[in-house]
């Protein structure tokens, strides 16, 4: 039975720093990403890692505030976000997929999803 389970979600002020992890168990993941939802808006692939070249990609409004990067000897992957932004509140989730095929922040490529854990930042 696969699962992903995410934490380190919460609420911090503009500019402050968050880190989530997202532990998976029963699958080895070709390719993890983390994606977040907003009230009323759609699904928005905000990074990802590939397993076996540790590449990792990012969304433009993330770039150079937030960090991907795995530990393969616990099978997590971290999400580091600093200088959040208030547009930066969402829910987060934990993606994976065994293919690396695909788009990597099309949600449609993943068949394996955690819980979510909210992020909220405030003004």
């Amino acid at each position: 039975q696969v699962q992903l389970v995410e934490s380190g979600g919460g609420s911090v002020q503009a500019g402050g720093s968050l880190k989530l992890s997202c532990a998976a168990s029963g699958i080895i993941a070709g390719r993890m990403t983390w994606f977040r939802q907003a009230p009323g808006l759609a699904r928005e692939g905000v990074a990802t890692i590939y397993r076996t070249s540790g590449i990792t990609a990012y969304t433009d409004s993330v770039r150079g505030r937030f960090t991907m990067s795995r530990d393969e000897s616990t099978n997590t992957v971290l999400l580091q976000m600093n200088s959040l932004k208030p547009e930066d509140t969402a829910i987060y989730y934990c993606a994976a997929s065994v293919s690396i095929m695909g788009a990597a922040f099309s949600p449609d490529v993943y068949d394996y999803w955690g819980q979510g854990t909210p992020v909220t930042v405030s003004s």
